[in-house]
């Protein structure tokens, strides 16, 4: 069916895992797009926050979505509650009432919706009762409701499969509950996507509940052994039969970078059986390729690697000014990040030739000798050390090679990304982006690192201390070495 690119969509949830995704997509296949979102700010770090139209709005406040949906042919209801407190039901029930109401008096389309795959006549936890009751409620005022019902997303920054990483990555031997015999269906991001993009040009009559889930059924048990073996990880399971659900996300709290204020709903959800049953999804989108399990994680992976760090990780950023040398260090998507900012007082050009000239003869500008005992120790092991050097003093391109480090990406003036090829237990990245700020440069350093198992994760707290001294001197040289040589 050919698509109408003249549909106007409007996306909420734009700062969540899938709706940011999903924005992303809409706009490469030329739709016009309005995102609804309660603070604005969240998004401005989107590559493509300057190509949509922005309206703030809140679906617990019914004024505030006056003129959200004019407009608007179809609407992406991507919005649920992951608190573990007790009002996310009545919150769920009313953001729907009120977003229907505004999309029947707009006379919109349809709407899309995102919800849980449960079989309605099983014990559901209050969660995955509240998605299904969602999806009800937004079809009360009349509009028509395409409702997908799906459970592990495999994508990296995806809940579910964030939990299910953390886990495999960091412990060896697993005293798991009885859920880890539940089955599911897990479905890559890749398909979620190709589903909610196909519902924009799939006529309905009524509203139509669509289940969806990838090739594999699975028990969580297989999806970690799973996991395990594709990152090269040994790992053990012993279930047991006392941890409830509460203990049990306290225990991903305390294992894992995960709340259990946020991990809670979502184990609890564990226990309830979650398989497509219902093939109306093949009859009505049959030219979807559904992958596997393995590949759904071997490309979240890819992700982190090739693809890289194109999108996702810019929320990482600290607000600080001038000389501050605060340091915001978070895990996220399997991604440890260390990230600092300096202040300038230079131009981009001047700032980019100093930090492109890093390495080889001219040295690390700050600990040059523990760099090299770094080198020393890599070259022990095995690995390329320090001897390669550059391949030229202060010019470098894509591919080059610097000392240790591989240049993964650089644009001039703007963005230089090196990627380790040191000997390391996981992968690991250098990151300096320039962002102009009147007479001054606004200088990001982040370091990124991608561990392997428990082990890499030791291995990079056992550094950290280190790593504080090195990366805040290196920043810190930078600036004066520019400021020195641009007055």
């Amino acid at each position: 069916m050919e698509i109408n690119k003249s549909k106007k969509i409007l996306v909420t949830g734009s700062s969540g895992y899938v709706g940011g995704r999903l924005v992303s997509k809409l706009l490469k296949k030329g739709y016009s797009v309005r995102v609804l979102i309660r603070n604005p700010e969240r998004i401005k770090d989107k590559l493509w926050y300057n190509e949509v139209d922005v309206f703030k709005g809140n679906v617990l406040d019914e004024d505030s979505l006056v003129g959200a949906l004019s407009d608007i042919n179809v609407a992406y209801y991507l919005i649920h509650s992951m608190e573990a407190n007790k009002d996310f039901v009545k919150s769920d029930i009313i953001g729907a009432s009120n977003f229907a109401k505004f999309a029947n008096e707009e006379k919109i389309e349809k709407i899309i919706y995102l919800g849980g795959l449960a079989r309605e006549n099983s014990k559901l936890s209050s969660h995955l009762k509240s998605r299904i009751d969602t999806g009800k409620e937004l079809s009360k005022c009349g509009v028509k409701v395409i409702e997908f019902r799906a459970n592990v997303i495999v994508g990296s920054g995806s809940l579910s499969f964030e939990m299910i990483r953390n886990l495999t990555e960091r412990i060896p031997l697993m005293i798991c509950p009885q859920w880890v015999y539940t089955k599911t269906q897990p479905i890559a991001i890749t398909n979620v996507l190709d589903y909610l993009l196909g519902a924009l040009n799939v006529e309905i009559s009524k509203t139509t509940v669509i289940e969806i889930g990838g090739k594999d059924v699975l028990t969580y048990g297989e999806m970690i052994k799973r996991y395990a073996k594709i990152r090269g990880l040994k790992r053990y399971l012993v279930p047991v039969p006392v941890l409830t659900p509460k203990l049990s996300s306290y225990w991903v709290h305390w294992t894992t970078p995960l709340s259990a204020n946020i991990t809670k709903p979502l184990v609890e959800g564990l226990k309830n059986e979650s398989i497509v049953r219902d093939k109306k999804a093949n009859f009505m989108f049959p030219d979807i390729d559904l992958l596997s399990y393995n590949q759904a994680v071997e490309d979240a992976i890819l992700n982190l690697d090739k693809k890289s760090i194109e999108t996702s990780w810019s929320d990482s950023l600290i607000s600080s000014n001038g000389n501050d040398y605060k340091v915001n260090s978070v895990m996220k998507e399997g991604l440890i990040i260390e990230t600092r900012k300096i202040q300038i007082n230079s131009r981009s050009e001047n700032v980019f030739k100093t930090i492109s000239s890093i390495g080889g003869d001219n040295g690390w500008f700050y600990a040059n000798f523990l760099w090299s005992l770094r080198g020393y120790l890599d070259l022990l092991f095995g690995g390329v050390g320090l001897r390669r050097g550059r391949r030229h003093p202060s010019n470098l391109k894509q591919g080059d090679a610097l000392d240790f480090w591989r240049v993964e990406k650089i644009i001039l003036n703007k963005l230089l990304r090196l990627k380790a090829e040191m000997k390391l237990p996981g992968k690991a990245w250098l990151e300096y982006e320039l962002i102009e700020e009147k007479n001054s440069i606004n200088l990001f350093q982040r370091a990124y690192f991608m561990p392997t198992g428990l082990f890499g994760l030791m291995y990079w707290y056992s550094l950290y201390p280190l790593h504080k001294i090195i990366f805040k001197g290196l920043i810190n040289a930078i600036k004066d070495k520019v400021e020195a040589e641009h007055i």
